[in-house]
């Protein structure tokens, strides 16, 4: 479960980071805010599962 969640979050990454691109490169604001926010949610999944990692040990 932990390795699916990781590989979730790193796509949220990737995917928010291009679409963040994508939308600054074409002027397209919304497009570039949603890229941003997929992009830290991804981030906030990433820690959270960091730290079940940490109390896991």
């Amino acid at each position: 479960m932990a390795r699916e969640q990781k590989s979730k979050a790193k796509m949220e990454q990737m995917k928010g980071k291009a679409k963040a691109a994508v939308g600054r490169t074409l002027g397209n604001e919304k497009m570039a805010a949603e890229g941003q926010m997929e992009k830290s949610k991804g981030d906030a999944r990433e820690a959270k599962e960091k730290a079940k990692d940490v109390f896991k040990h």
